[in-house]
């Protein structure tokens, strides 16, 4: 949900096109000794140029990489890719060899070969060589290439299906990479300032995984693959997600079991993704956050959708409703508080006075006053510090909150009454009096209570100070207008106006310590 963004300590984030710029380009097609090979590449580019279902940005790199003359092979079926299988076989017809030219996710390549064709042409048995095939692939990680396995296998019929996808010969592999954003370390950093733990969700390779963490300045990564995930118990994840921030060969069915044992270990999560397989995840997430260039199903799920995949724009978010939360709040103390004070006061005196403290019309001329400097609060400054960590909604704050400035306004209401009752105030002298020390005091507490600093150190934003400042001097006047007399106020003697303007100014002070004994004592 929107309204948990400000919230939000822990952001979950694929690789590429996030934290990489989402081009994938090819680097090299070697050999299982490390060489470059023109017959790796071949086959990889008529298995990509003959593909007619899942178009995806490696293929296209594929194709644009380096063109073969193929026109001595004809295709004669295919097996397209999935999500499972990870794998995209092709069957061709070159002269009077049928051969199946297959290429996808390397684990899932050498899961399906029984062989391995060395740089020499020679055909030796996978377990020989399984050791040395995998050394290569982490290699290539290590330098932050994702590496793709292409194979191939002799075939007798026209047509085929994935049963068919074994006994085959692994051949090489493909090395891509998808360098990282310009400033994106930058932007990391920045998170990690807002107090929000960035976690990288791929189903690159560790090694891949690693590398592009690295780069990008996550400090001390710790990573878990998806074999590992599987292994452990939803008691067990939910204590390793705290300190692991690289979850790498991930199936896009773990991807959910991560977010919901994120949730349960206590923390608000972000999650973005943009592909079919994300869809689950972003609806477990406490916000979802898509692009407007995902699948239908992702932004559909989603409960924010960007208008560019950049987390710059995500931060800016995160600050802006930071910024609103921060002054919802102010608005949600100032009247949980002032009506819980006026409702004390108002009850307490009402018991002790043969008249009413004050009647119908100046009751709601009284809340419409002070409402008038609460309605600006949407558009005042915000202390650096309110922005820069996550902040919940912490109803038994707001409940210590009431109570403790409430019954503050409440002792100064009855100081007000005694004072005026001293002076021998009449009914509508008395209404009069408390009208004017009610909403002069309510409107300048708002001043006071908008900051946890002091009131000198914090300034307001100038549409609550013009808003304040016209609050009070329309009060001070009222009483002395037509308008003032038809609500029933009269002008009151000046000893009863300094006795009003000393309670006003001994509240302000007093609230202005409250404050500060109360946010050293109650943490928020």
């Amino acid at each position: 949900m929107t309204i948990l963004l400000p919230a939000m300590n822990v952001f979950c984030t694929d690789k590429t096109g996030t934290l990489t710029e989402g081009e994938v380009k090819i680097h090299s097609a070697v050999d299982v000794e490390g060489k470059e090979s023109d017959r790796v590449l071949l086959y990889a580019y008529l298995n990509a140029i003959s593909e007619s279902g899942y178009v995806n940005p490696i293929d296209t790199a594929i194709r644009e990489y380096k063109t073969f003359d193929i026109s001595t092979y004809q295709k004669l079926d295919e097996v397209a890719y999935d999500f499972n299988r990870k794998r995209l076989s092709i069957l061709f017809k070159k002269d009077s060899r049928n051969l199946i030219v297959t290429k996808g996710a390397l684990k899932n390549i050498l899961d399906v070969c029984s062989t391995v064709e060395t740089a020499e042409g020679k055909t030796i048995d996978i377990a020989d060589g399984r050791q040395k095939l995998h050394q290569q692939a982490e290699d290539l990680g290590s330098k932050g290439f994702r590496a793709l396995g292409v194979a191939y296998r002799d075939f007798e019929r026209d047509s085929f299906s994935k049963d068919d996808e074994t006994n085959m010969t692994f051949l090489g592999y493909l090395a891509l990479f998808d360098p990282p954003k310009a400033g994106i370390a930058d932007t990391i950093k920045e998170l990690e300032l807002l107090g929000i733990t960035p976690k990288m969700i791929t189903g690159d390779s560790k090694a891949v995984a690693m590398s592009i963490i690295q780069q990008i300045g996550l400090p001390e990564p710790k990573a878990m693959t998806g074999s590992e995930l599987e292994k452990l118990s939803d008691e067990a994840l939910m204590h390793r997600v705290q300190d692991t921030n690289v979850f790498a060969e991930v199936e896009p069915n773990q991807k959910e079991r991560i977010i919901i044992a994120l949730k349960k270990a206590g923390n608000v999560v972000g999650y973005l993704g943009d592909g079919i397989n994300d869809a689950s995840a972003l609806h477990a997430a406490d916000v979802g956050i898509s692009v407007e260039s995902a699948v239908d199903v992702a932004k559909e799920a989603a409960d924010i959708v960007l208008m560019e995949k950049d987390l710059n724009v995500l931060i800016e978010g995160v600050k802006e409703g930071r910024v609103t939360f921060a002054n919802t709040l102010k608005y949600v103390f100032m009247a949980t508080s002032a009506n819980f004070g006026n409702m004390f006061s108002m009850a307490g005196i009402s018991l002790f006075l043969p008249f009413l403290p004050l009647l119908p019309s100046q009751i709601l001329l009284t809340n419409l006053l002070t409402d008038f400097p609460e309605l600006t609060i949407a558009t005042d400054r915000v202390d650096k510090e309110l922005v820069s960590k996550p902040r919940r909604m912490d109803i038994k704050f707001i409940r210590n909150f009431m109570i403790v400035f409430g019954l503050l306004s409440s002792i100064f209401d009855y100081l007000t009454f005694g004072a005026l009752l001293l002076l021998h105030a009449q009914p509508q002298q008395f209404r009069t009096g408390w009208f004017l020390e009610s909403v002069i005091s309510a409107s300048m507490v708002v001043l006071v209570v908008r900051t946890r600093k002091s009131i000198f150190d914090s300034k307001p934003g100038k549409y609550l100070l013009m808003a304040t400042l016209a609050t009070v001097g329309v009060t001070i006047f009222m009483p002395w207008t037509p308008l003032g007399t038809l609500f029933g106020f009269q002008p009151l003697p000046l000893s009863f106006v300094l006795v009003l303007g000393a309670i006003v100014l001994f509240y302000v002070t007093a609230a202005e310590n409250v404050k500060r004994v109360f946010y050293s004592r109650v943490k928020f």
